[in-house]
């Protein structure tokens, strides 16, 4: 298979004019306003699935009398929608400048969850400021994989030439993706390593990688990962549950089992907004992980479907922005960008439906979760600005 690209960015080999980060030009194209526009109904949408799916487990838990998780996701969306608005409007050349302060910064903090973070289900993912009289718990993998998206297409278009080599190109990469991967892994994090590793690949393939060299890795890549499943039991038993949930004794096969009963019931058009059953406590993090069950619970296939397509609509325009970009960073930056929302879209989805194993990662611009949605709509704001640069 040959990655051959009309824009000069995406050219596989660098030989385009542009290959180098060049500076933008004063007089900027208008915004992408179709993709303006998805992301704004996607969010709209997430807010009433947000309010639906969790006002009766506020309510029980006594969390402001049902709407706290609608009042927490307004905040952070109206935060969000500010930062994606200006974003879009700052030059994204800019933020090459500082690819390595973000790098350093996100690797410390990450070792920051490590030893000082906050345990949750098991796991350490989350950085409570609370302590230092600040009212904030920031997850920063959310935010390491657009650092690394950032740090590798800097990287790639810079270095064009090197992409062909293995020692000199793909290794630098290899070692950044490595350093993630291990402390993802002390922080019992798995499912966002696996994103971390596809975003990876996904960058290497668009930056010019041989396809010999990505088909070798992945080899590689393989055997580490099963290693990795075998060397944690709570990891097999997510896999033992995913084969077969139905029979599974894991303590997160009914939760998946709840998952896959709300997507039953709700048949092709759905029992309609607000009537759904799983959410009244018989589905754990239905206004979270799992909120895509809600949503085939009360608006059925066709209200999956429908949203299913407006990430797709996303990812075409996004894909659109990276071909059409005048410079190779921002042909990079926006392929990344948009590479990140998909996938964790399709993994989200595939988990709720079972046909990946558990994870803990939600569905972009929907679930409940302030730092996800501020990240992802700052992210949002990145690719808008990089469609004012096309031609």
């Amino acid at each position: 298979m040959e990655h051959v690209s009309n824009s000069p960015a995406l050219n596989s080999r660098g030989k385009a004019q542009n290959a180098r980060v060049r500076p933008m030009q004063k007089r900027q194209g208008p915004l992408d306003f179709a993709l303006l526009i998805t992301v704004v109904i996607i969010c709209a949408f997430g807010l009433v699935m947000v309010f639906s799916a969790s006002y009766y487990y506020a309510q029980s838990r006594n969390m402001d009398n049902g709407f706290y998780y609608l009042k927490n996701q307004s905040m952070y969306f109206a935060i969000g929608f500010a930062l994606m608005l200006a974003l879009s409007f700052f030059d994204y050349h800019t933020l090459d400048k500082f690819k390595t302060l973000a790098l350093i910064l996100i690797i410390a903090l990450m070792v920051a969850v490590v030893f000082w973070g906050v345990e949750r289900n098991g796991a350490k993912r989350w950085l409570d400021f609370s302590k230092i009289g600040i009212p904030l718990s920031f997850q920063p993998s959310e935010l390491a994989k657009f650092v690394l998206v950032l740090y590798m297409a800097s990287f790639m278009s810079k270095r064009p030439q090197l992409m062909a080599s293995f020692s000199h190109g793909i290794v630098p990469m290899l070692i950044i993706m490595g350093v993630f991967g291990i402390l993802l892994l002390a922080q019992k994090n798995m499912s966002m390593m696996v994103i971390m590793v596809m975003t990876g690949a996904v960058m290497l393939f668009f930056g010019g990688a041989r396809m010999a060299h990505l088909v070798t890795l992945a080899g590689i890549a393989a055997p580490v990962m099963v290693i990795a499943v075998l060397s944690e039991e709570y990891r097999k038993a997510r896999m033992t549950m995913f084969w077969d949930p139905w029979t599974s004794k894991a303590d997160g096969a009914y939760q998946l089992r709840q998952s896959l009963i709300a997507l039953g019931s709700g048949g092709i058009f759905g029992k309609g907004l607000n009537f759904s059953r799983q959410k009244l406590l018989f589905l754990p993090y239905g206004e979270s992980d799992f909120i895509f069950a809600i949503i085939g619970e009360e608006l059925g296939l066709i209200g999956c479907v429908l949203l299913m397509g407006a990430y797709a609509f996303l990812v075409y325009r996004g894909i659109r922005i990276a071909m059409r970009c005048k410079d190779r960073f921002g042909s990079l930056l926006a392929a990344g960008i948009t590479s990140v929302i998909g996938m964790q879209a399709i993994v989200n989805i595939a988990v709720a439906t079972s046909s990946a194993p558990t994870t803990g990662q939600t569905l972009p611009f929907i679930s409940a979760g302030g730092t996800s949605l501020v990240i992802f709509l700052s992210a949002a704001g990145i690719l808008l600005n990089v469609s004012r640069n096309t031609q």
